[in-house]
């Protein structure tokens, strides 16, 4: 009985023993037995919509680099203009090609002008004692500035290698486009003559590329008077074309000069024999300058006058302003017919070959020379009521235009190097 008992006892506490180690792995049987609860599979979430992206306004996309543009088409340097031609630069760069056609100025990047890297600006310091200012309005046009103000500025160098050749431009707008377009940065004026005081420069010879004492001569002049006390000594040579004269009939040995280069250089560009071959078949040179209402537009006159006297019966001078009165389209276009000349070359009367040469003078559309006399038609001139009408044209097979400026013209670069050698010695 007593073994009963402990048997009982036994069989109770194995019973108790296993049921305890079957509520720990899971309520009774294998893994393999267990039946897994069934799961209620809640409804998917439907995605989030998204807002819908808001339609691109390229319209006002483009007003917005026009509005970066306009900051910085103008004529005085501030301490912003070097942040806004780079956001000027930024915001034309990420426009696409469909946005940029909206652009109204969209030339002012767009357009082809030639290899920037082909230029040097000029700006650098270690300049030493003695430096020649060569001072120029200035281009936009990369290959104009460096074939023409570089043709210039290289020749001066090699002429005086003593001295320190730099470079300015007169025209900030000119100056700002440069820089936004192409990242070349160039001196203005006052830029030019703090660099030359901070270098220590002693003497100081500016040499304007200028054609005359117009406008611009004298605002250089005026930029130079501000700094001539940081000096030892300070001299401003002579613009290409000298002295202007009292009146028509005065010239003098400049004009002269250039007259005979230029004349020179357009039969050459031409594949003409000589003037008076041109003459023999009918051709007219029209030298296109830029005209100007200070005192010095008689400049313009006394080069007609120095043709006249060279013999060169068919050279007419004209001017894009049409000042002086006698050099406006429809004026030179009537005597070049009048003199009984059927075909035309339109050659720029400008240092450089820039906008006016590629724009005023040889587009092909309404307003410009080469329309005017391939075309004819009505004409704008400068303070005339309503457009003057210039009559029939001469066909655009008989109109030619050469794009060279002067400042490519050996001639003209010795003339220069003379006017600078007149003040250095």
């Amino acid at each position: 009985m007593k073994n009963l008992k402990k048997l009982l006892i036994l069989c109770l506490v194995v019973i108790f023993t296993f049921s305890m180690m079957m509520l720990a792995t899971g309520c009774g049987g294998n893994d393999e037995d267990q039946t897994e609860p069934e799961q209620t599979e809640e409804p998917a979430e439907e995605p989030a919509e998204e807002p819908a992206e808001e339609p691109v306004d390229d319209a006002a996309l483009a007003a917005a680099v026009d509005e970066a543009i306009a900051a910085i088409q103008v004529q005085e340097r501030t301490d912003e203009t070097d942040a806004q031609c780079e956001a000027a630069k930024a915001a034309w760069d990420a426009l696409t090609d469909a946005q940029k056609e909206l652009v109204e100025e969209g030339g002012y990047f767009a357009d082809d002008t030639g290899d920037a890297s082909a230029d040097d600006p000029l700006n650098q310091d270690d300049i030493g004692e003695n430096e020649l200012l060569v001072v120029s309005f200035g281009t936009s046009f990369n290959d104009s500035r460096a074939t023409d103000i570089g043709g210039i500025e290289k020749a001066l160098q090699e002429a005086y290698p003593d001295w320190s050749v730099r470079r300015a431009f007169t025209a900030q707008i000119i100056i700002n486009h440069v820089q936004a377009r192409d990242g070349e940065k160039i001196d203005n004026m006052d830029q030019a003559l703090q660099r030359a005081v901070d270098n220590g420069v002693k003497n100081l010879v500016v040499q304007p590329t200028h054609l005359m004492h117009g406008a611009e001569y004298d605002e250089l002049v005026e930029a130079v008077e501000a700094y001539q006390d940081q000096f030892e000594s300070v001299k401003i040579a002579e613009p290409l074309l000298g002295e202007v004269g009292a009146d028509a009939n005065e010239i003098n040995a400049d004009k002269e000069t250039a007259a005979k280069a230029m004349v020179a250089e357009a039969v050459k560009s031409a594949g003409a024999e000589s003037l008076d071959a041109l003459a023999e078949d009918g051709t007219a040179i029209v030298f296109m300058g830029h005209g100007t209402a200070h005192v010095a537009a008689v400049t313009y006159s006394q080069m007609t006058t120095q043709f006249a006297e060279l013999g060169y019966k068919n050279v007419f001078v004209g001017t894009v302003e049409g000042n002086p009165p006698e050099t406006a389209l429809p004026e030179v276009k009537k005597a070049v017919e009048e003199a009984g000349y059927t075909k035309i070359i339109l050659r720029p009367m400008m240092v450089v070959a820039g906008d006016h040469a590629n724009n005023d003078m040889a587009a092909d559309e309404e307003g410009t020379w080469y329309y005017g006399f391939a075309n004819g038609g009505e004409f704008e001139v400068e303070g005339a009521d309503a457009p003057v009408d210039t009559g029939e044209g001469f066909g655009a097979d008989n109109v030619t235009c050469q794009i060279e400026g002067l400042g490519r013209i050996a001639e003209i670069q010795a003339m220069y190097v003379a006017h600078t050698g007149a003040v250095i010695e």
